[in-house]
């Protein structure tokens, strides 16, 4: 598949976030407390996050990060728990309000934005067993992203898919030599980014190797 263009990333990525906001809406209050897949946050931890972009420029984000000695991870759990505070109806309305805002961070570019838009909507409709999903097509370009040596370290670690392949059930696309690994792109996208519960949906010898990089 060809490799998208960035303009295709960001008009994909305000798709999806527009969709996100409508998959937020029709929550109740226990779902927005519900743990999502990201360790330590709920749903309303991840819906606050998808927002940092909105509220926390490259100065704020530096100044919180010297609290944190320069970790990253925990300069963006600070963040998300901050903006996790607002009122439930105003992280849906600044969703969808600045959706259309184009995002080019350091390091991930344009794909960053466009791969929480697809990792984070499962991140909490796979807990919540929604059927809740990006298109078949966001999932092909990002699975291609994933495994190729472009792919942002900030992304996915470069040694969970070395000397592996990957065959993609639902796209045809497939990658690499080694023991393989065969399901669902999505499935092995979020795989790929750290969340074992997507290994439940993958088959073949390959799958023991990367729970073993998880």
């Amino acid at each position: 598949m060809e490799t998208p263009s960035s303009q295709h990333l960001y008009a994909a990525t305000v798709r999806n976030r527009l969709y996100f906001a409508q998959v937020l809406e029709s929550l109740d209050e226990d779902q927005w407390a519900r743990d999502s897949l990201c360790i330590g946050w709920t749903v309303r931890h991840v819906a606050a996050h998808m927002l940092q972009y909105v509220y926390v420029g490259f100065l704020r984000f530096f100044l919180v990060s010297l609290r944190y000695r320069g970790d990253t991870d925990a300069t963006v759990d600070h963040l998300a728990r901050r903006l996790a505070q607002m009122d439930t109806r105003l992280l849906i309305q600044n969703l969808r309000q600045h959706a259309a805002e184009h995002t080019n961070p350091p390091r991930v570019g344009p794909w960053g934005p466009f791969a929480e838009t697809c990792i984070h909507l499962r991140d909490i409709a796979r807990p919540l067993g929604l059927k809740a999903d990006v298109a078949r097509e966001d999932w092909s370009h990002l699975f291609n992203y994933l495994v190729s040596p472009d792919a942002a370290p900030a992304l996915v670690l470069p040694e969970r898919s070395a000397g592996l392949a990957f065959e993609c059930t639902d796209t045809d696309d497939h990658y690499g030599n080694g023991p393989l690994i065969r399901g669902p792109a999505e499935a092995i996208c979020m795989a790929l980014t750290g969340r074992d519960s997507a290994l439940a949906d993958l088959t073949g010898p390959g799958v023991e190797v990367l729970r073993q990089r998880q």
